[in-house]
Formats: structure tokens, C-alpha cells, sequence
């Protein structure tokens, strides 16, 4: 072959290489155009997921060749939001598999690449800090939900390991954990029927016999107090477990089946499953970091609780606020600083208005112990008053109590200062705490154990606590003592909760806020099982 025809055919080649070349980039250079065409039509509207997509030159996070791991990691999560209760519908993992599925073209990929960030978003938002908008649920509840930054979010898909960052988004913390084999305890249950025929009566105790006692140790049995027993009597096994369930429930315990407790008792599965539910929404809800040493009171427990290190250092009971409009005590985190010891009790302008100025009008030396102060801070006699000529509105004194055992703050007050005007403090009301439910107060929350309650606060920073407590009690004058470590003090109401050992805790919905929660998780999606409890 000659010289001539070798090199012609070299230049021929490269001519063919060089057309093959640009026909391939125009080719590549069309099928970029479309995806990047079809990911900003899809994006349009989410100014967040156009910034990261376009910041990253709009390289794929989920419809890439070598991203099986991250579609799948994605789809696992998105078909597991029934698991945490969320509602399903709001991420369609089937819609999103059969847009993968077909992603066979530019457009395609392009379309479902947002469908997925979109739906990875909805999801993560979701099982992280609640489906629901809280504030928008009830006034009660103040609370500030941890929402993740969208932009953090999407930035976070970029990982290596997509299955650990997805299985990283729900609470970690143990309580939901807990909260999620309750449910599936539940569901299991209402699958076989429930607990069985509700008791009828209205008391039942040691010693009786007959059929509702059947009832009752049935439902004993399914709920797992009991263990499976042909005994046709109240034996002293079954008044065993009726104790245990009354602790379980926050009832008093006296091992006797009467209303409440048979109220209780009759409570179906499907409805427990939906507090359930309801406090797992919750939990998402202040999926943040609560303070290694912390105050929590819940609300509808009655009980306020020093945590140290997830263990529970402190506990004394509580009274909350009454369940009308007014006094409802509100759901919100702040910080405790300081306690008052030998507090003045400067009562609320609506208190003044709404309780006090009619006994006034009534009887002008009525609660004589009760000072008037005008805008100036001098205390003015009641002599000089005419009370029958004033209303809420041109009411214009403060009205103050003075230190003393019988002052309404009893002796020591709690202070986590906040725009609700609640703190808890001491009573000279006692006997409230002796009552099985305890919702009496205008709002703030009345410790039962104040002196030992402010011995364990002031326990970091005394060497004799008790003793440094006293010693200023005993001086009669109001005196401010600011905490060295201020401690996150946790206002929440939780019906239902699984504490480390024994059976799920309930608790009853005192203000009717759990109910409303429930509605709203049902009109987003959340589902029951089909079968009737």
C-alpha cells in the first residue's frame, strides 16, 4: 500500500472521529438542555431547592447512575411514615418509584429528580419536628417546633451513607423508641380484636364474683396485667393487677374497680392508639436538645420532675391551671434563673378585676391583708376609696400581698421569666395535692415539695443547701436567689408515655388539646387499623 493511501486513509479516520466527536456533544449537549429545562420547570415556585440544584450546576442527587443507594434509602423511608405515624399520602413512594422507573430520558430524569427532592423534604420536615403545625392547633400550645433548614436538609442528601442520614431524622430519643412498640403493641392487639367485652357495673372488689368479674380479668389478661387465669373471682391476683393498672393510669390506688377505674378500664385499643399517635407527634415536636440537667412538668401527670443524665433525680406533685379559657396552663420551654424566697405576690391585673374588685365593691376591708398601690408604688387606703365606682377597666390600682406563710405564692416562688407570666411556686393550699386529678390554679403550677424541690436546685452550688435555704427563709424578707447554672425548664402535656420499665403510661386529656391534635393528624392522613376494638 503506498505512502499516499495510508496517510489518506489516517486523515479520513480522524475526519470521521472528529464528525463522530461533535454529532456525540451535541447529542450530550441536548440531553443536559432538557434535564436542566425539565429540573427548573419542576422547581418552580421553591426557591431553595432552584439555589441548591443550580449551585451544583444541577448534577442529581437521586436519579444519577450510581445513586441506587440514595433511591433506595429514600423509597425504605418514605414507605416506613406509616411506622412513625405520619401521614403516608403526603410522600408517595409508589408515585416516586414509578417515576424512577421511568426516568428513561433527559426530561424524565429531570422530573423525577425533583419529585424526589420534593418528597425527601415533605418527609424529613416531617419525621424530624411534626407533620402539624402546632400553633395552629390550640393557643395553649407555645411551642417552638426544631424545623431543620430546607437548604441544610438537601445539602445532608449529599452524604455517602443516605440509609444512616434518613434513619438519623426521626427523635433518637429513647421515649420515642418506646412509644413506636407501643404502637405496634397496639395495632397487634386491635388486629385480634381488642381487649375483649367492656366490663358493665359500677364496682367491683376483693371477693365478688360473676360475670363482669370475667370482663374485668379478661381485659386484664389481654392488656397484660394479668396473667392467664381460669379464676372466676376478685382474688387477690386481679386486685394486684387493678393496682397496677391504676399506677399505669395516674388513678388512685386502692385496688377497687369502681367508675374511674372502670372508666379507664373500657378505654378501647383503637383509642389508646390514637394518644399514641398523638404523643409520638408530640415528641417530634421538641426533637431538640432538652438540657442534661432540666425541669420537666407534664401537665396532664400532675407531676414536675428533675432530670439529670436521662435519670429522674427529683420528683413532687403539682397543681396546674383550671381547664377554662383563662387559666389553662400554657405548653412552652424557657429557662428557670432564680427563686424568690419570701416572695410578694403581685396579683394579676385580671385576678384584681375579675375576683377582687366585686368583693371590694361588696365589702371594702374584704382580704384586708391585700395592699393597693397606686402608679406611683404608695400604698393607699381603702378608706379613700370608692370602689363602687370602678370597673375592670378604670381600675387603677396594683394590688400586692406581703411576705408571709399564708401569702397565695406560699414561701418560695420559681422563676423562669416568660411573656405567659407562669413560674411554679409554693401554696399554703395543701390539700389539692391530695387529689387524684389537679387541674385548680389561675395557671402557674403549685409544687407540693417546694423547700425540697429548691434543696435540689440549689444543690450545684451549696454545700449545704438546706441550710442556705433556711437560713434566708428564716429572715422574712423577700430575697432573690439567682441559680449559677440556669436549667431548661419544660412545660408539655403527653397522655401517653412508656417509661423504661412496665406497661405504657395514659394520662387523661385534662384540657381537650390531645383530641384536637388527633383531628388534625386524621384530616392530614394519619390512619387506623380497619379492625374495631
Amino acid at each position: 500500500m503506498s505512502q499516499f493511501s495510508i496517510a489518506h486513509r489516517s486523515r479520513l479516520v480522524g475526519l470521521l472521529v472528529l464528525a463522530m466527536s461533535v454529532c456525540l456533544g451535541a447529542v450530550v449537549q441536548a440531553d443536559s438542555f432538557a434535564y436542566r429545562q425539565a429540573v427548573a420547570e419542576a422547581a418552580v415556585g421553591d426557591e431553595t431547592v432552584l439555589a441548591f440544584y443550580a449551585e451544583r450546576d444541577f448534577a442529581p442527587v437521586w436519579t444519577a447512575p450510581d445513586a441506587t443507594d440514595h433511591r433506595k434509602a429514600l423509597l425504605r423511608a418514605l414507605q416506613s411514615a406509616p411506622v412513625h405515624g405520619l401521614p403516608a399520602d403526603r410522600y408517595d413512594a409508589e408515585a416516586l418509584h414509578a417515576a424512577f422507573a421511568a426516568a428513561d430520558n433527559p426530561r424524565a430524569r429531570g422530573f423525577a429528580e425533583i419529585l424526589a427532592a420534593r418528597m425527601y423534604l415533605a418527609y424529613a420536615q416531617d419525621v424530624h419536628s411534626g407533620a402539624l403545625d402546632a400553633s395552629r392547633i390550640d393557643a395553649g400550645i407555645v411551642r417552638e417546633q426544631p424545623r431543620r433548614d430546607r437548604a441544610d436538609l438537601l445539602h445532608a442528601s449529599l452524604t455517602a451513607d443516605p440509609h444512616a442520614m434518613m434513619s438519623a431524622l426521626p427523635p433518637q430519643s429513647a421515649g420515642y423508641t418506646r412509644l413506636l412498640k407501643a404502637k405496634l403493641d397496639l395495632e397487634r392487639a386491635i388486629a385480634a380484636g381488642g381487649w375483649g367485652p367492656k366490663v358493665q357495673g359500677g364496682k367491683l372488689e376483693l371477693g365478688d364474683t360473676g360475670a363482669q368479674v370475667v370482663a374485668l380479668r379478661n381485659r386484664m389478661i389481654r392488656m397484660g396485667y394479668l396473667r392467664p387465669t381460669a379464676q372466676a373471682s376478685y382474688t387477690n391476683d386481679l386486685k394486684a393487677a387493678v393496682l397496677q393498672f391504676q399506677a399505669d393510669h395516674g388513678l388512685a390506688e386502692d385496688g377497687v374497680a369502681a367508675k374511674v377505674t372502670l372508666g379507664e378500664v373500657n378505654i378501647s385499643a383503637t383509642e389508646r392508639l390514637k394518644s399514641v399517635l398523638v404523643a409520638l407527634e408530640r415528641e417530634r415536636w421538641m426533637n431538640r436538645d432538652l438540657g442534661d440537667r432540666r425541669i420537666m412538668v407534664n401537665i396532664v401527670d400532675f407531676h414536675a420532675r428533675v432530670i439529670e443524665d436521662n435519670a429522674e433525680v427529683f420528683r413532687t406533685r403539682v397543681v396546674v391551671g383550671k381547664n377554662t379559657s383563662d387559666r389553662r396552663t400554657p405548653e412552652f420551654s424557657d429557662e428557670m434563673d432564680h427563686m424568690v424566697i419570701n416572695p410578694t405576690w403581685n396579683v394579676p391585673r385580671s385576678i384584681a378585676t375579675k375576683e377582687y374588685l366585686p368583693k371590694f365593691q361588696n365589702d371594702p376591708n374584704a382580704h384586708s391583708y391585700l395592699r393597693l398601690v397606686d402608679a406611683s408604688g404608695r400604698t393607699v387606703s381603702r378608706d379613700s376609696v370608692d370602689f363602687t365606682q370602678m370597673t375592670a377597666r378604670n381600675f387603677p390600682f396594683d394590688i400586692k400581698q406581703p411576705p408571709s406563710r399564708s401569702n397565695a405564692l406560699g414561701l418560695v416562688k420559681f422563676m423562669f421569666p416568660n411573656e405567659h407570666n407562669i413560674y411554679l411556686h409554693d401554696t399554703p393550699a395543701k390539700s389539692l395535692f391530695g387529689r387524684e386529678s389537679r387541674a385548680y390554679s389561675h395557671g402557674c403550677v403549685r409544687v407540693a415539695d417546694p423547700f425540697d424541690f429548691a434543696y435540689e436546685l440549689l444543690s450545684k452550688q451549696e454545700a449545704d443547701p438546706e441550710g442556705a435555704f433556711k437560713s434566708t427563709l428564716a429572715t422574712g424578707k423577700e430575697t432573690w436567689v439567682y441559680l449559677d447554672e440556669p436549667l431548661p425548664v419544660h412545660l408539655y402535656y403527653q397522655t401517653a408515655f412508656a417509661p423504661a420499665d412496665g406497661h405504657v403510661q395514659y394520662r387523661r386529656d385534662v384540657y381537650g388539646r390531645d383530641a384536637r391534635i388527633w383531628k388534625a393528624l386524621a384530616d392530614a392522613g394519619v390512619a387506623l387499623p380497619a379492625f374495631d376494638s
